[in-house]
């Protein structure tokens, strides 16, 4: 008997020791569009949502989803909810840029959401953007053992040159007025640049891009825009899963390239990585 608790202490060490593993999604799920025919949200909202059910991530961040997209994943679902606004208004209205949690596994402590703009706490567009751009953050509790994480999600503007490049730096700004306390952190979404922008420059001197630090391990196509156009290369890679380089380790990462009858369920991939949270 003796033995065998001391065997379960050192278990319970080297789990803490080596921290707590979480699978993170972030999906452009394209927004509702009537002219996508036949790729509007009717015709593919069961396999996205059956996409999601198979990798089920413990958490993901979604963009451009409306209110009523964001209700069908959540009944689809079932495990999940979400936190978010929408950038229109600071409510139901226009695109959001939702986080989803599994609730069997993750308490959230705090959430919020702020603008890309010079006026960040209020509805407002930023600098050239052609439309209003948000970040949605959450303060995470691993029901597991309580320990603490972060998790932004966001989505830059399409046009503004300089309103994806100043987006970057006020999410970082964010980030450490957030974390005085230097938890593990996770930035999440469709950032409309190439890894070699200065708006990802900007983030990587900060983060680490997870595709990039599993090297040739990375599995999946190049990019991660598709235009829903199934039978051309994806090359643009404009998704990231952003880490802190310091306190997680990335064990896996993916883009998603599923398809059922010749056609993508968003005219994005999702991207998907395992990563390991070293909380002190």
């Amino acid at each position: 008997m003796k033995k065998y608790l001391i065997a379960l202490l050192l278990f319970v060490v080297m789990v803490g020791a080596n921290g707590q593993t979480i699978d993170v999604i972030t999906y452009n799920i394209r927004y509702d569009n009537p002219n996508d025919k036949p790729n509007n949200w009717d015709n593919r909202k069961a396999f996205l949502i059956s996409q999601l059910q198979f990798y089920a991530p413990d958490v993901f961040g979604t963009q451009e989803g409306l209110v009523h997209q964001l209700k069908d994943i959540d009944q689809g679902l079932g495990d999940y909810t979400y936190v978010g606004i929408g950038r229109d208004h600071g409510d139901d209205r226009g695109e959001f840029s939702a986080l989803f949690y599994n609730t069997k596994k993750l308490n959230v402590l705090k959430h919020s959401t702020f603008w890309l703009s010079e006026t960040p706490d209020v509805p407002s567009k930023g600098w050239d953007a052609a439309l209003p751009r948000i970040c949605t953050y959450g303060l995470f509790e691993n029901k597991a053992d309580g320990s603490k994480f972060m998790v932004f999600n966001t989505h830059f503007d399409h046009v503004g040159v300089t309103a994806r490049a100043e987006s970057s730096k006020l999410i970082l700004k964010k980030m450490k007025e957030l974390n005085p306390n230097g938890l593990p952190v996770i930035l999440t979404g469709d950032f409309n640049l190439e890894s070699d922008s200065s708006g990802v420059q900007v983030i990587l001197g900060e983060m680490t891009d997870t595709h990039v630090a599993v090297g040739k391990n990375a599995f999946g196509p190049n990019g991660t825009f598709n235009g829903f156009e199934f039978n051309k290369p994806v090359e643009r890679r404009i998704d990231y899963i952003f880490v802190s380089p310091n306190n997680v380790e990335v064990l896996k990462s993916a883009i998603l390239s599923d398809s059922k009858d010749c056609r993508y369920p968003s005219d994005h991939l999702p991207v998907f990585a395992r990563l390991r949270l070293v909380v002190p």
